[in-house]
């Protein structure tokens, strides 16, 4: 039987890199998913490659710093599909700057969207899970969630704010069935590695050369761990961090 058979999720940031990879493994593995993103062409193009492959899924436009849009994604979900077992908070941006560079409007947007859009995803999609008295919930930080490098004040700030508010939730939510992770990915092979790459005039070569494992980390690497907490085999799971960096912050 397919690990999330049966189950519904809604995954944000389903347009591209590790959100989308993520829609893709779960759909294959029998979920129905919503895939929202900023650009609907791009999470558009994520549920006609699932699609293809014989999945269920549906498209929504969502800018996840804005508290109607959660309302909506979460309702016309239930709507659809009857209920909702999985989030995945995973929309997020990276902004490297030293921090006397740092704009207040640097700061406003970069937490709008990769904290407020966490809070509000939890805000509107866990009490559906908790009259249901089951659900899960990932939410997206890094590792620079839990500890410093330069320029990375404002990101880090943003991550260790997911850090912490997921714990919180877990806590809050322990009794009702529903829990609450986190994930710390190291440097993945996407998007943001390349603005990495550019900010901080590394090579990908040279940042995995940094990492003890040798390589730089793939999409795959973080949906098998969003899959695995995804899933019912980790129901003992909660107010946990998993980090994933190739034994990066294991020194």
């Amino acid at each position: 039987m397919a690990r999330l058979e049966g189950k519904v999720a809604i995954i944000t940031g389903g347009g591209t890199g590790i959100g989308k990879t993520t829609a893709l493994r779960f759909a294959k593995e029998g979920a129905k998913v919503i895939v929202t993103d900023i650009n609907l062409d791009s999470a558009s193009q994520t549920v006609a490659e699932i699609k293809e492959a014989g999945g269920d899924a549906h498209a929504i436009a969502h800018d996840v710093s804005r508290e109607e849009q959660w309302e909506q994604v979460v309702a016309a979900t239930v709507k659809q599909y009857g209920k909702l077992d999985i989030l995945f908070n995973n929309a997020g941006i990276y902004i490297i700057k030293p921090l006397a560079e740092i704009t207040l409007e640097d700061w406003n947007r970069l937490m709008a969207i990769n904290v407020t859009g966490v809070f509000l995803g939890m805000k509107h999609a866990m009490p559906v899970m908790a009259k249901q008295q089951s659900g899960s919930v990932i939410n997206a930080s890094s590792i620079a969630g839990l500890i410093g490098a330069p320029g990375h004040v404002l990101y880090g700030a943003s991550k260790g704010a997911v850090r912490i508010m997921t714990k919180d939730a877990a806590i809050e939510y322990a009794g009702q069935g529903v829990r609450v992770n986190s994930i710390h990915p190291g440097y993945i092979d996407t998007g943001m590695v390349t603005y990495a790459s550019e900010a901080t005039k590394h090579s990908k070569a040279e940042l995995a050369q940094g990492v003890p494992s040798g390589r730089l980390g793939t999409v795959d690497d973080v949906s098998n761990m969003v899959l695995f907490l995804a899933a019912d085999e980790s129901g003992h799971v909660t107010g946990a961090e998993f980090v994933i960096d190739g034994g990066g912050t294991a020194r």
